[in-house]
Parts: C-alpha cells; sequence; structure tokens
C-alpha cells in the first residue's frame, strides 16, 4: 500500500488548474490502466473506470481533479501536507486511486469517476457533461463524492440561486430630483428587509439546514448630476432540501413583491438544484454506522446534486478541512485521509 501523504503530494505536484487537466488524467488514466479488471473510458479528460463483476449493488465514487489558480507545488512537515489543492481535493482523489489499486475483491461493483471543471462555472463541469454525454456510465445504486469533509460525513446539499432585480425609477438633474425618481433610494427599503430575512432551518434525515438570503452585488448610476433612473441588485438565496426549485423560487419572489412596482424586474438568472440527504440508503448506512461517523448537514451545493437528480442517493466524504480550501494555508492532515481511505475499503471489502 502506498504512503496516502506523499501520493496525496505528488498530486498536487501536478498543476491542474481548471481546464487545464490533461497532465493529472494522463497520470491517473495510467495508474488506472494497471488494475486488472477496470474497464477505463476517457472521455475528454475525464475518467470513468468500472468493475464488471455482476454483484447485485454498485457504488460510485468520484472527485474532481482540479484546483483553483496558485499552484505552488507541496510540501511535507511531519504529517502535514500543504499544498493548493492538497485538501480540495487531491487527497480525496489520493484515496480514491488506493482503493483502486488496492481492494481487489470487492463486494460489490464500483466505479470511480475523476472529472474536471469542478471550481468553475457549472456548464463546464465534467460530471454534468459526463451525464449529458455518457449517462450509462455512471449508473449505480448510491454515490460518494469525496469532497473535503474532515473524514465526515455531510449529507446532501442546499440548492442555490441567484436573482437579477432591476429597480425603476425616472431620470432628472440633480439639482431638480423631485422631476427624477431615484432607483438606488429605491434600493433602502429591499435591501433593510433582507437584511432581516428569517432564514429557515429545517431538520431533514436529523440533519440541520440553515437557508440564506444575501444581496451580493449593488450596481446603479449615471454620472455624478443625473438622478438615476435604474438600479441593479443579485441576489443569491440558498434553500434546502425539502423545497424543490420553483417552491424556492416563488418564496423569493413572495419575499420581494411588497418592494418592486411596476416596471421593475426579478429574473431568475442561475439555479442548481438541492440534493436530499441520502442516509436511508443500506451503502450509506452501513458506511456511517460500521465506522460511527459523525453526520451533518452541507450548508454549500456540491455536485451530490447530480446525483440526487437522477435518483442516486448521495453524500460528501474525503479527507480534508473545507474551510482551508482555495487558501494560501491549504494544508491536510496524514489521520483524516487514513480515517477515509479505511472507512471506504471496510465498505468495499
Amino acid at each position: 500500500m502506498s504512503d496516502l501523504l506523499s501520493l496525496t503530494a505528488e498530486l498536487v505536484d501536478i498543476p491542474s488548474v481548471s481546464s487545464d487537466e490533461k497532465a493529472i488524467a494522463d497520470y491517473i488514466e495510467s495508474e488506472l490502466r494497471q488494475i486488472p479488471g477496470l474497464q477505463v473510458e476517457r472521455i475528454g479528460d475525464n475518467l470513468v473506470a468500472r468493475t464488471n463483476l455482476g454483484h447485485a449493488q454498485r457504488i460510485l465514487l468520484a472527485g474532481h481533479t482540479d484546483t483553483v489558480p496558485g499552484t505552488q507545488g507541496s510540501r511535507i512537515d511531519g504529517d502535514t501536507l500543504w499544498g493548493l489543492g492538497s485538501a480540495d481535493m487531491k487527497s480525496g482523489i489520493a484515496v480514491m486511486l488506493e482503493l483502486a489499486r488496492t481492494v481487489s475483491n470487492p463486494k460489490m461493483d464500483i466505479t470511480w469517476v475523476f472529472y474536471v471543471c469542478e471550481e468553475v462555472a457549472s456548464d463546464r463541469n465534467g460530471l454534468r457533461h459526463l451525464f449529458a454525454e455518457a449517462d450509462e456510465l455512471l449508473k449505480a445504486d448510491a454515490a460518494v463524492l469525496g469532497e473535503p469533509t474532515n473524514a465526515m460525513i455531510e449529507a446532501g446539499c442546499q440548492g442555490t440561486m441567484r436573482f437579477e432585480v432591476r429597480l425603476s425609477g425616472a431620470r432628472a438633474h440633480t439639482a431638480r430630483p423631485w422631476m427624477g425618481v431615484n432607483a438606488i433610494h429605491r434600493t433602502g427599503p429591499l435591501l433593510s428587509a433582507i437584511g432581516q430575512y428569517e432564514h429557515r432551518e429545517p431538520e431533514i434525515n436529523g440533519c440541520k439546514y440553515r437557508e440564506a438570503l444575501q444581496v451580493v452585488n449593488v450596481s446603479g448610476g449615471i454620472a455624478g448630476n443625473v438622478v438615476p433612473d435604474e438600479a441593479v441588485l443579485l441576489i443569491n438565496h440558498r434553500y434546502a432540501p425539502d423545497r424543490n426549485g420553483e417552491e424556492a423560487e416563488s418564496h423569493v419572489k413572495e419575499f420581494l413583491a411588497p418592494y418592486l412596482k411596476d416596471g421593475d424586474l426579478i429574473t431568475l438568472i442561475d439555479h442548481a438544484p438541492a440534493a436530499a440527504p441520502g442516509l436511508d440508503h443500506p451503502l450509506i448506512s452501513s458506511l456511517i454506522e460500521s465506522n460511527e461517523l459523525t453526520v451533518k448537514a452541507k450548508l454549500g451545493w456540491t455536485d451530490v446534486a447530480f446525483f440526487a437528480e437522477r435518483g442516486i442517493p448521495a453524500v460528501n466524504f474525503g479527507p480534508g478541512d473545507p474551510t482551508l480550501a482555495h487558501t494560501e494555508n491549504e494544508n491536510v492532515q496524514r489521520a483524516p485521509i487514513e480515517e477515509t481511505f479505511k472507512a471506504l475499503a471496510d465498505l468495499l471489502s
């Protein structure tokens, strides 16, 4: 068995900024093709490797190979590995790769998915493209996404949607403001209301989610002597998986309605659906119970939603501290890497 911290360092040292992932895909493909009994497919720089042993159940383990920009290489200090991508998520990739090498007689069929462009716009996401182009390769009874969770189960994920709100006014000279309507001034009551938004905290399968509504951008203005006739707000809503997208959209529009007038526009410009916790599936519950894993809700959005959309229960489970992802001090400890490996090895074999 490989030293998992050293294997993670080897992966960190292969630059793989989003859309520049050929080198790491080449490395992983070379390793996978040396493993007996794996059917390996490469689609672009996405890789899918499958056992075909005829077992009654199939589990899928997935992880993204890209990092945000700024790669500077790895440094090991005792049981700590420093380097961009160490937590998010090359330690998870190392676990997957070592499991593929060492679990030679699994008690279920396994699909390994290594995909590109998770760290950028959703329309470039490699998992999205695999589902669109080769969904038959991704059929499974349950899935585990190796995102950094500190070796805990983060169940499901919240949905996220962005709205553009355009408030209208009437242009006038600032010396005669009574002749116009200042659209920027109209943002005041709306901003105040959103600042006092009472978020829900629904509990689903024992996991407490916390919704949010936030203004993330405000723009407007024409010139220093003109009353502005338009102000634009960008609003982000995170919603729990007990609501679907239509219900969440209606909720936001109803909340905003008292602050809008004729001529104002509200447009849903981006939406990624929520995913239910998926804890009831026997494969997932076995992983949790056999290893006495801590379970909590995933408050952000992750690619488990792609699986949930297709009726595949999925959870987030990987080494690394998610709060360190993308930071100058990104690092990962040996212990959660080995704990994640052991838990998944026990499940598979």
